[in-house]
């Protein structure tokens, strides 16, 4: 049962997170065989407050 497991900033659309999974899961068959029911994607949003890179959090390095 491969997990794939994606953390991104928020604010992504329902339709865009199921376009993600079907992409994703499409290229793990794709490129390492199985089913796509054997796949699954955990998708976990941060909000950018949360996240930090370089020594800075990201809401200060992107703001909206």
């Amino acid at each position: 049962m491969p997990i794939i497991r994606v953390e991104m900033f928020s604010g992504r659309t329902p339709e865009q997170k199921r376009a993600l999974v079907r992409e994703l899961t499409d290229a793990f068959v794709n490129a390492a065989g199985g089913t796509p029911q054997s796949v699954h994607v955990v998708i976990t949003d941060v909000d950018k407050g949360d996240w930090g890179s370089g020594g800075q959090l990201c809401s200060d390095k992107f703001p909206d």
